[in-house]
């Protein structure tokens, strides 16, 4: 179907419903309409990492964990696994009667929000605080779904959430007012938006809250002038759930149901999940809105739900062999276990405790993250035949390897102080190593209403580790074991570092998550990965949760030292950053700046290192960024060898965000560094290599 004869369709549908036909198709369950051979659709479905809420499905890392990969290529590679299971249960649903929630080709996802305050407890769903890294993940997760074809045919429709300036408090966000500058939201809040608008993004969501005064499912600025105007988007717009009641409920900015149905869809929202837009109806009886707003709200869905196939012949349906046999298939499970062994990030190795090659012949594993699959699922998941814990992870391990006596104890309750004063080891006091699996689960951190064990309606009021789990480990610690220290979780968690000698951070990692932790643990796989987060030292390290300005926050803006820094992350080997190096020097306005890399492996096992490429204006003001990440890669480089990899970036890379939100480029001297972790802040390095910079003018 070309896109002229698909758009003659689409209106002489609309031309032949009712006003109240074309209300009914505006909110996520749209009824059928069997006279014009318009199907029952449900627009509500997920899959954060992996299809979610359907049954059975492959469960991925979360994505926080996907990010820690900063392998954007990967991550398409895994979208496109989820797509062809969404696909599968499409058509499996459809051949039973079946059109309802979850098992649609529309989803909501990716979260491309930014991870602003690691007490946030849907951080978790990010791609982490920095924007390029979330634009470039984002972007290959969005691809991934929907196909390389979208404007004609789409496998999935993927939608960019939330729109906009949204990340907690989640106790707050059907009443907050994101109060932020002009140049924080075009620096920090919209570019990984605008990337995905840019590169065709099917759908977008606004948040619950306001920002700068207005509701963002129905703001002016954001979706009128920024969405639709600036950014000339021409996907459809959905409402997040219920967040349209929200407006005359909690936001009070309108008093009934038909003023806030209204401002919605006036102002370019077309798609309602909740229960306002039926009102639509008696807002156009009101003279609140044109018959023309609502057939074009209607277009744009409809066409959303052409391009997916919907009316075609299903016999013409590129996807119509996809059944349940690719559910959960054996790829798609080894995928699985390739995603957590690449997210885990190794913090800490003292005396390269790390691998057991040397096979202590009786291990202890403690810890109420050990045995809990809580620790691998986080939310928005799907259900797995075979969840592997560490604790099942670990006992596979060591019968491959026979003669390590593996003992397990609890220890402690995940949720509550319950440790005993005077704490047992029982036989297990002869172990000559213990393995701690500690941290959080997605009861402790999530999102409203979800994180039954959060004090702070799923969020965290402080960032240190639990004190009952920290008393434990403190008095494993007073025993004189080694400890190797396994934490769960999907954000940034402050501890003393001097609480174990070696430290792996797992996030939440799938399926097949104590697997990939036990083939780290013994050296079957070489850690790599990288933060996506900055760990602050403690909670004091933070501004105030509600503030909004990027001052003192994240790796761009933070001045203290941290616990770790963005991107870092060890590996088992060691990489020396020989040279960076350019032919040229200086670079003007439309111009692109080429240079090398030369990167060594000094260790002795083949391993992937992360180039992180950085930017510094060298006579920055207070208010730019300390430095911002522009480039990074994955490459593999074999023990005693080196790679020389070649980067072009932009000219662009070298602008700054002015106070009116413009990108200006400001003529001078810049730094350029690669490095394995973020450069900050001035003089304080925590990554395993020294970074290698050089000096760019400008002009």
């Amino acid at each position: 179907m070309t896109i002229e004869d698909r758009e003659k369709r689409i209106q002489g549908l609309i031309s032949q419903m009712s006003l109240e036909e074309k209300v009914s198709q505006l909110t996520y369950t749209s009824p059928a309409i069997p006279r014009l051979g318009i199907p029952e659709y449900n627009w509500w479905n997920e899959c954060l990492h992996g299809v979610a809420r359907a049954g059975l499905a492959t469960v991925f890392p979360q994505a926080i964990g996907l990010a820690a990969m900063f392998d954007p290529e990967f991550v398409k590679e895994i979208a496109v696994a989820i797509s062809y299971e969404a696909r599968a249960k499409y058509n499996e649903a459809v051949k039973q009667g079946n059109r309802g929630q979850y098992w649609g080709l529309t989803f909501w996802t990716p979260n491309i929000n930014i991870f602003r305050d690691p007490r946030w407890g849907r951080g978790q769903e990010t791609y982490g605080e920095d924007p390029y890294l979330t634009s470039r993940v984002g972007l290959a997760f969005m691809h991934g779904l929907q196909g390389d074809d979208p404007e004609h045919r789409l496998k999935l429709g993927a939608c960019a959430k939330h729109f906009a300036v949204h990340s907690g408090p989640e106790s707050q966000r059907h009443t907050f007012d994101a109060t932020v500058s002009k140049k924080d939201l075009f620096e920090t809040y919209l570019p990984s938006f605008k990337v995905l608008v840019e590169n065709g993004v099917e759908s977008v969501m606004g948040a619950y809250n306001r920002t700068l005064g207005e509701p963002c499912c129905g703001s002016t600025y954001l979706l009128k002038e920024i969405l639709r105007g600036v950014w000339g988007f021409k996907g459809h717009v959905v409402s997040d759930c219920w967040a349209i009641r929200d407006f005359h409920e909690h936001h009070k900015v309108t008093a009934t149901p038909e003023e806030s149905a209204a401002l919605a869809l006036n102002n370019g929202c077309d798609l309602n999940c909740g229960c306002t837009f039926p009102y639509l109806t008696s807002s156009h009886k009101q003279g609140l809105v044109t018959e023309e707003a609502i057939n074009a709200a209607l277009t744009r869905l409809l066409r959303t739900r052409f391009k997916l196939g919907m009316f075609d012949d299903p016999e013409k349906d590129p996807y119509k062999s996809l059944d349940r046999s690719v559910i959960n298939c054996e790829k798609h499970q080894k995928l699985a276990l390739e995603a957590a062994r690449k997210s885990i990030v190794l913090l800490k190795n003292e005396d390269n405790l790390l691998p057991l090659d040397a096979k202590p012949k009786k291990i202890l594993l403690v810890g109420p993250g050990a045995a809990n699959p809580h620790t691998l699922l986080a939310n928005y998941y799907g259900i797995s035949p075979r969840l592997v814990t560490i604790l099942e992870g670990l006992a596979e391990k060591t019968r491959e390897k026979f003669g390590i006596n593996l003992e397990y104890r609890q220890g402690c309750l995940q949720y509550e102080d319950n440790h005993p004063s005077n704490i047992q080891f029982g036989s297990a006091n002869e172990a000559e190593v213990v393995i701690a699996a500690f941290g959080l689960d997605g009861a402790m951190e999530g999102e409203e209403g979800d994180a039954i064990a959060s004090d702070s309606n799923g969020d965290r009021e402080y960032i240190e580790l639990p004190p009952w789990q920290l008393g434990y480990l403190r008095a494993i610690k007073a025993s004189g074991k080694r400890i190797i220290l396994v934490l769960t979780g999907g954000s940034p968690i402050a501890f003393p570092e001097d609480i174990a000698d070696a430290i792996l951070f797992a996030w939440y990692p799938g399926e097949q998550g104590g697997t990939a932790v036990a083939d780290i643990i013994f050296g079957d796989v070489i850690p790599s990965g990288k933060l996506p987060v900055t760990f602050p030292a403690s909670t004091a390290q933070l501004p105030p949760y509600e503030d909004y300005a990027m001052k003192g926050r994240t790796y761009r803006y933070m001045k203290e030292k941290p616990l770790y820094p963005f991107g870092f992350g060890l590996s088992y080997t060691r990489f020396r950053f020989d040279y960076i190096a350019a032919e040229g020097k200086t670079v003007s306005a439309g111009d692109a700046l080429t240079f090398d890399v030369k990167v060594s492996n000094i260790g002795e096992r083949d391993a992937d290192a992360v180039i992180q490429i950085y930017v510094s204006r060298d006579d920055r003001s207070e208010d730019e960024p300390i430095t911002s990440l522009r480039d990074f890669r994955r490459v593999t480089v074999p023990n005693g060898r080196s790679v020389v990899e070649g980067f072009t970036m932009p000219v662009s890379v070298f602008e700054t965000v002015n106070a009116e939100g413009q990108s200006v480029l400001i003529p001078g001297s810049y730094t350029v560094y690669a490095a394995d972790a973020a450069p900050v802040p001035a003089g304080v390095e925590r990554g395993a290599s020294k970074p290698v910079s050089m000096n760019i003018t400008v002009k």
